[in-house]
């Protein structure tokens, strides 16, 4: 399947409201909304809960100046044990859970509509068909055949690059990421982008360590299951089982040599390693084996020039294409594309795939249900077809509004910050301010809906209509390239409880899932929604000023707009965020990664600063003060309660494992504590004192905006 592109999306969370992560960039047009009888829509008290801030839910024996989280989670999350279903549980959860059931009495209505047309066609043609199981499971493998078929015909090095380029020109390919995206030299324009990729496991050290620390052989024997993972998928595919063991063991091997060749999830935070614009001619003359302009033309792609973003990466495939055999190059091609396909197969297949996937590599107890899992895959295909008819109804005008103004009002509160930085040189300043201007803002969903027309889906094959979805999404991201942006796209659908900030078009994107308590209630005092999505609010613009957002400028190009001192002063600053993080012990021994999380945490810094600043003008605003007081607690320690809410968040061992190694976003509950240690307004709402554990000691606490 086509390996989701690492565009330079930074969200607020590693979740999404039904498949756990962000879209590809979405085809719009000026397309009318749909036109479709509006079903019922569930009373809200149908849909499962949020997870909102109650002082029932406070753990009083816990002293909130020892640890935040506890204080406001512990108790909660003791009293909410994972489902078997999932691998994490908490408030994104719970909202993900909420999105899910409004979208499936969608997709329900949609598929029993016989005549239905338009966006309501595609989302109850893929409904129908994946939860047709018996249809699913008597076709087998057959739906694969074509495919492998392919694969078998492979005969010679120059087979090999061929089949590639009709894989990926058939929307599957899992070699490498290939996609469209805004050149990062000129933001106004799409180019087109490879990315490395290629493995199984979550990132390199999984193949190439025995374990994360000393002693430890936990990703041995990840490889060691994944090995035979791969060999029984192939079984279920028709392939004899010791042909199938050599053919897993071939496929680990291929993927260590990706694996020695590919950048660290940490070295990957650098846009420098992601961009690298090169002459198609140039790179046909670095690889002859894999001729690029071959490539893109297969592709649909006329262009003299691509990003080849980790030149190491593909100057190792260009190699292999050569010199690994052809049956070895059969057997990954083989396995990736059988395990990659899996969940649109018979159970056996789905079956196996939760087996590694879920269960072994992330602690996952039990399979989604069937409907959630088509769910996802309904969202992966048709996602904006699906919030299309989400937001009808879902996001009423008066959410948008009051988000709007919400935004308006933390827009104020980050220049007042920024006016004032005393480490920053008014250069720098003035460069800081022209980007906090030209912030683009996007609420709820988007202002042109995304043209379907040419995908076809029907009700005779679940596969079919994936693989349809798969080529036509891919056939757009292609049509993209060469072409100005649109900045009116969206990177995520409505229905997703998610936000995200996108530095090549320096603008904030809130979608109508993540508008719900405990981030969002118009009904809520301000210290809840101030706490909640103004602090979500502030961390989408903050990341326009991270390690990597602060690489771009007002117009979204890579470009220093920094003075050397300034930087300087910010790298400062930013190392000793980087040590605190660093400093918090996870689980079994194993820590928090600083350097891979920094942009998060700086965004959560500065998101609660200048939510909390925000907050101080609207309850002026509104007649009343900070210590006006709801449930016995003033504003301003309800601000610092809700943002704690927003954090509690249960893990499966295994899944908090893989996040450490491969998360941008620091486990929750060092998120609902990072921030508010170094800030002064948390110590003075809840009289806290230097020597307690959440009152940084000066020469530590972190001051960057």
């Amino acid at each position: 399947m086509l390996r989701k592109p690492q565009m330079l999306l930074l969200s607020l969370a590693v979740t999404a409201a039904l498949t756990g992560c962000p879209q590809q960039a979405q085809q719009q047009a000026a397309a009318p909304a749909a036109d479709t009888a509006k079903p019922a829509a569930p009373a809200a008290a149908e849909l499962p809960p949020t997870a909102q801030f109650s002082v029932a839910d406070l753990d009083t024996s816990k002293n909130v100046c020892d640890n935040l989280a506890d204080f406001v989670n512990g108790k909660w999350l003791a009293a909410h044990p994972i489902p078997a279903d999932r691998t994490t549980w908490g408030s994104f959860e719970m909202l993900a859970e909420r999105s899910l059931a409004a979208s499936k009495q969608i997709a329900e209505a949609a598929a029993a509509k016989k005549d239905a047309a338009g966006v309501e066609k595609l989302v109850g043609d893929l409904y129908a068909t994946g939860m047709d199981e018996a249809a699913v499971n008597a076709a087998g493998a057959k739906p694969l055949q074509p495919i492998l078929a392919g694969i078998d015909a492979i005969k010679t090095p120059a087979d090999v690059a061929a089949y590639l380029r009709k894989e990926y020109s058939e929307g599957r390919g899992d070699l490498f990421a290939f996609y469209s995206n805004a050149d990062f030299k000129n933001s106004q324009m799409m180019i087109a982008y490879a990315d490395q990729g290629g493995l199984a496991l979550p990132e390199k050290a999984y193949y190439l360590q025995d374990g994360p620390k000393a002693g430890d052989d936990s990703y041995k024997k990840i490889r060691d299951a994944y090995v035979a993972h791969v060999s029984k998928q192939l079984q279920n595919a028709g392939v004899a089982q010791a042909d199938a063991d050599r053919q897993a063991q071939d496929v680990l091997a291929f993927e260590t040599r990706l694996a020695k060749a590919s950048l660290s999830p940490i070295e990957l935070r650098d846009p420098k390693n992601q961009y690298h614009l090169v002459k198609v001619a140039d790179a046909d003359k670095a690889a002859p084996n894999f001729p690029w302009g071959e490539f893109l033309k297969a592709q649909g792609v006329s262009v003299d020039s691509f990003s080849l973003s980790q030149p190491k990466f593909f100057a190792e495939v260009n190699r292999m294409v050569k010199d690994v055999p052809v049956a070895q190059w059969q057997a990954y091609l083989r396995a990736h594309a059988v395990d990659g396909l899996s969940p649109f197969l018979s159970d056996a297949f789905a079956k196996e795939q939760f087996a590694f996937y879920g269960n072994t590599l992330r602690g996952q107890k039990e399979m989604k249900p069937r409907w959630k899992r088509v769910m996802g895959a309904t969202e992966d295909s048709v996602g904006e077809a699906l919030g299309q008819l989400y937001v009808k109804q879902y996001f009423p005008p008066e959410s948008k509004a009051a988000m709007e103004k919400l935004v308006g009002n933390l827009r104020v509160a980050l220049k007042a910050r920024l006016e004032k930085l005393d480490w920053m040189s008014d250069a720098t300043k003035a460069k800081a301010i022209e980007k906090w201007d030209s912030f683009m803002p996007k609420v709820g969903y988007p202002d042109k809906w995304r043209s379907w027309d040419g995908l076809a889906t029907s009700r005779n094959g679940y596969l079919q209509n994936v693989l349809a979805a798969e080529k036509f999404n891919y056939d757009w991201l292609m049509g993209k390239v060469g072409k100005p942006v649109d900045r009116t796209e969206w990177g995520m659908t409505p229905q997703t409880v998610n936000a995200y900030y996108n530095p090549q078009q320096n603008e904030i994107v809130f979608p109508a899932a993540i508008l719900q308590p405990p981030f969002f209630d118009p009904k809520a005092d301000p210290a809840m929604n101030y706490g909640g999505i103004g602090a979500v609010i502030g961390h989408e613009m903050l990341h326009g000023y991270d390690d990597q957002g602060s690489q771009f400028d007002a117009k979204g190009n890579f470009a220093n707009w920094w003075q050397a001192s300034d930087a300087k002063g910010f790298k400062e600053r930013t190392t000793k965020l980087v040590k605190q993080f660093d400093d918090y012990e996870s689980i079994d021994g194993l820590h928090v990664k600083g350097a891979l999380t920094l942009g998060e945490n700086i965004a959560d810094l500065g998101g609660t600063t200048v939510s909390f600043d925000a907050l101080q003008k609207a309850l002026a605003d509104a007649g009343m003060t900070p210590d006006s007081k709801t449930d016995g607690y003033t504003e301003n320690q309800r601000f610092w309660l809700n943002w704690a809410t927003v954090w509690r968040r249960n893990f499966k061992p295994e899944e908090l494992k893989v996040r450490l190694n491969t998360d941008p976003h620091a486990p929750a509950n060092f998120r609902a504590i990072g921030a508010p240690s170094n800030e002064p307004s948390f110590a003075q709402a809840f009289s806290c004192k230097a020597g307690d554990r959440m009152v940084r000691p000066d020469d530590q606490r972190v001051v960057i905006w």
